[in-house]
């Protein structure tokens, strides 16, 4: 969440900002004429508690020299004057709570180094990394090869649940399961704890990393108990300090292994067919909580840890940084990690990482100590990697013209 008094206080030059990355100006009108609204109840409010402070000032007086009449009649003006200040004070907190509903409905501020665009066709591209492969023959798509080789069954994945799920088999599931560890020992290395963690979780974890209220469609509920499918593992990695306040003595690194699960998949009308864009998927997470001075050089970070991976994959990518129109809702910035796809003959999205700032701290109160008081983290969360689109890269850049797949080497202990 964007800080609202810092808004109120510089309400042109944010609106500047946040028009950038698409916020509605109706909805920046609303919450300046919120603003102006609590500023007039205020102002309101103290001028009667003045005037209740006077009079009752002036009672005590008449009551010392004996005038009881004149004191009980101001007495009634002071009963008046309460009356009247509770109902604005209930006012003051409707607005208040009205407020606090719209600023969570606005994005993150985007970095004043974010380029400005309306879409994906407008990101700016930092970096190509590796030659896309050349082969001597059509290269197949991945879900072409997983059906010849009885890897990937979408035929099935429909009957057990619905269109966008797949049964992986055999080496796939192999192959899926040695990801997740290599992953995982990767981010190991870069000094990143390893954490297991629920599956589901509450809608106040959900606020706390910005998926509600805004997007909340696109979360998969089970409605009878409150909870919620998390759609990627930053959601209950950053709620693990909500509403703490901590002493961070250095920054805090977690990497976690989960399936993810996301409604909007099927949303867009594209990717039909195959693994790209799936209701559930696996994916390897890392994430970072740290001082406000020190979040560049952790993002910078998170950024190489996602690329050596690829790198050891021997996988040809590029770094992408987003424009403002194609930011996620809670980062200030976020750089783009995008494979080569032979079928495609394009990159794909395979790792975004992101820096929040302070604004999912402010939504799930996470704070620190300082001498000079306690002060918002900053949050830092990024895919390394999503498995399935590992999964598929590989199948596509690694195939042989007699349909195998050659594994990399640096997979083979892990199979």
């Amino acid at each position: 969440m964007i800080d609202l008094r810092e808004l109120e206080r510089n309400f042109e030059e944010i609106s500047k900002g946040l028009k950038r990355r698409g916020v509605e100006e109706r909805l920046l009108l609303e919450v300046r004429e919120l603003f102006e609204e609590r500023r007039r109840l205020i102002r309101k409010i103290e001028q009667l508690k003045q005037e209740r402070n006077r009079l009752s000032k002036e009672i005590g007086k008449l009551f010392r020299e004996g005038k009881r009449e004149g004191g009980e009649l101001l007495r009634g003006r002071v009963t008046e004057l309460k009356v009247k200040i509770e109902e604005l004070e209930r006012l003051l907190k409707g607005v208040e709570e009205r407020l606090e509903e719209k600023g969570l409905q606005i994005p993150n501020i985007p970095d004043p180094d974010v380029p400005v665009g309306q879409d994906e066709s407008e990101n700016r591209i930092l970096e190509v990394v590796g030659e896309p492969p050349q082969f001597p023959f059509p290269p197949k798509s991945h879900d072409q090869l997983g059906e010849e080789l009885g890897w990937l069954d979408f035929r099935r994945g429909v009957k057990l649940a619905k269109s966008r799920f797949v049964v992986m088999r055999g080496e796939a599931a192999r192959l899926e399961r040695g990801l997740i560890n290599f992953f995982l020992d990767h981010n190991r290395s870069f000094g990143y704890q390893e954490v297991a963690l629920p599956y589901l979780t509450n809608r106040e974890s959900l606020i706390g990393t910005g998926q509600f209220p805004k997007f909340e469609e696109e979360i998969f509920a089970i409605e009878r108990d409150n909870l919620y499918l998390i759609p990627t593992a930053e959601v209950p990695l950053v709620n693990l300090f909500r509403d703490e306040i901590l002493e961070l003595e250095e920054p805090i690194r977690l990497t976690a292994y989960t399936p993810c699960f996301r409604r909007e998949a099927g949303s867009y009308g594209q990717d039909v067919k195959g693994m790209i864009r799936q209701h559930q998927f696996d994916k390897v997470e890392i994430v970072a909580i740290t001082k406000p001075e020190e979040s560049d050089a952790i993002f910078e970070e998170m950024v190489e840890v996602a690329s050596s991976l690829l790198e050891k994959l021997g996988l040809p990518y590029r770094k992408v940084m987003l424009c403002t129109g194609d930011l996620g809702f809670s980062a200030a910035k976020t750089i783009d990690l995008e494979v080569w796809l032979p079928s495609q003959r394009r990159y794909r999205e395979i790792s975004s990482i992101s820096n929040t700032r302070e604004f999912q701290a402010r939504r799930a109160k996470i704070r620190y100590r300082t001498k000079k008081g306690n002060r918002f983290v900053h949050t830092l969360n990024g895919s390394s990697l999503a498995v399935g689109r590992t999964l598929v890269a590989l199948m596509e850049n690694y195939q042989q013209p007699d349909g195998t797949i050659k594994i990399p080497k640096v997979l083979k202990q892990y199979l």
